[in-house]
Order: structure tokens, then C-alpha cells, then sequence
């Protein structure tokens, strides 16, 4: 499966959740059918399971195989490695996960999510030493990843230039309390929309649905969003990126609708 910069993946977080069960997925479907399912309705879903304990190779290769051809995952690296204190210990952490199986997933694995909790704050020895661990490649495959920071403290330029210089995408952390950053720091773009509504059908009012798509249109292109916060000057070189646009947490039951309006009003 071959991937080209300016490509547009838009999905959700895991693909079990049981009111899905009654908005999304057709009735009866059996519960072992839904990735089948919902990725062929989506382009991509963050896998999350991942976060929360080791998951096997046969299981990645399992999800490798249910999925369509230019369907993509992007996976949540485990919280273990993101809550040790020193860089090195995180180290010994990462190179687990690399080690449990997640490589199965081939051409289907997009960026990989480093998610650190509210509470840890910006510390550039200890960011510099942790990005320096990330391997850039595994058996001769590129590897992405992009750092979700949700601490005031990582609102600085000192934040963007170290994860600009390791080549890591900063999240964009879309109608959320989290801060937003919205600088562009890798080949590529993640977000994370989370404002949806239970009260809108398809989680949002059409001129939100309209801003998101512009944006991840916007990014597609290689242009960076006028309206959208920047800590720095810096202007990237215009070049065509790979987004990857997640509709997570808010009204959950709606995020499904809401992945599929963005897929739609992109794909024109």
C-alpha cells in the first residue's frame, strides 16, 4: 500500500463502545465485526487499548487483516512510558512497546501518541531526553510520532523548537481545555477534535464541521490555519502533509457521525 503526503485520515478513538451499538453500528452486527465494520466508514481509528495494558502481535495482526487496504491506525503508546520519571527509564518502556507486537500492523500504522496526563509540566532536559528515545525507524519503516502535552507549561516556543528539532508533531488539541498549540513541527498533522454535542446529531453545528474540514484541507496543502494559535514566527516550508483528524471524547455517542461529516466534507 503506497501513502502520499496531503492524504486525509479522519476517525475515532477504539471502535468498542457499547451506545455505538445503537447509533452507529447496524443492529445485531456481532461485537467481533465492528472494526470491520467502522473501518469502512472511516479512514482510520486511534487505537487506544493500547494505552492501558500490552497487547499481543497476533492481535495487531488480527486488526492488520480486518481492515481495508488504505485503511490507517494510529496507536497510543502505553501511559508507563509517559508517567516514569527520567528519560531513561522511559526509554526501557518504549523499546517494550516497540517489542510487544505493534510492528504487525505494517503498512496500516500511521503516528504513534505519546499522551502525557494534566498534571506533568514542561521540563525541556527531561522532553529533549524522551524524544531522543523515540526510534526514528523500525526494520527499514519510517516511524511518526506526535506528543499530546496538556499542561499550560508546554504554552512555549523553547516546547515547539525542541519537538520541531526531533521532527515530532505537537497535537492539536481541537475545542478542548487542553492547550491549544497549533505549530507545525513535523511531516505531518495530528489533531484531536473534541467539542462534540449529545444535542447535534452529527455532533456539531454545520459551521464547526465547516472549520475543521478547512483546517485539515488547509494542513493537507501544507498551509498552516490563520485563525489557529502559534507560539512562534516560524514558517514552515509549504509542502503537502498527511492529517490525521480524530473525533474524540465530548459527546462520544456522536462522534462516529461527526468522523463521517468531516470524511465527506473532505473528500469533495
Amino acid at each position: 500500500m503506497s501513502r502520499m503526503a496531503g492524504e486525509i485520515y479522519i476517525g475515532v478513538g477504539g471502535w468498542t463502545y457499547a451506545p455505538w451499538r445503537d447509533s452507529f453500528y447496524p443492529a445485531g452486527l456481532p461485537h467481533k465485526r465492528e472494526l470491520e465494520y467502522a473501518s469502512r466508514k472511516l479512514t482510520s481509528i486511534e487505537i487506544n487499548a493500547t494505552y492501558y495494558r500490552t497487547q499481543s502481535a497476533a492481535s495487531f495482526a488480527k486488526w492488520r487483516d480486518e481492515t481495508p487496504e488504505h485503511f490507517i491506525f494510529s496507536v497510543k503508546a502505553p501511559r508507563f512510558a509517559v508517567m516514569l520519571k527520567t528519560a531513561t527509564e522511559a526509554g526501557e518502556s518504549i523499546e517494550r512497546f516497540f517489542n510487544s507486537g505493534v510492528m504487525e500492523l505494517s503498512d496500516k500504522l500511521g503516528p504513534i501518541l505519546w499522551q502525557f496526563l494534566p498534571t506533568k509540566t514542561f521540563d525541556v532536559e527531561f522532553f529533549d531526553g524522551f524524544l531522543s528515545q523515540l526510534p526514528k525507524d523500525i526494520g527499514g519503516r519510517t516511524l511518526m510520532h506526535a506528543i499530546e502535552a496538556r499542561h499550560d507549561s508546554f504554552k512555549t516556543a523553547e516546547f515547539v523548537a525542541l519537538a520541531r528539532r526531533h521532527g515530532v508533531a505537537i497535537v492539536i488539541a481541537g475545542d478542548s481545555k487542553y492547550p491549544l498549540v497549533a505549530d507545525l513541527t513535523a511531516p505531518f498533522v495530528y489533531a484531536r477534535f473534541m467539542g462534540t454535542r449529545p444535542d447535534a446529531p452529527l455532533g456539531c453545528d454545520d459551521k464547526a464541521l465547516a472549520r475543521w474540514a478547512s483546517y485539515a484541507r488547509q494542513w493537507a496543502e501544507g498551509s498552516a490555519p490563520a485563525e489557529l494559535p502559534y507560539l512562534t514566527q516560524h514558517k514552515p516550508k509549504k509542502t503537502p502533509r498527511e492529517v490525521f483528524l480524530y473525533v474524540i471524547s465530548g459527546a462520544k455517542e456522536r462522534n462516529p457521525s461527526a468522523a463521517m461529516a468531516l470524511i465527506e466534507r473532505t473528500s469533495n
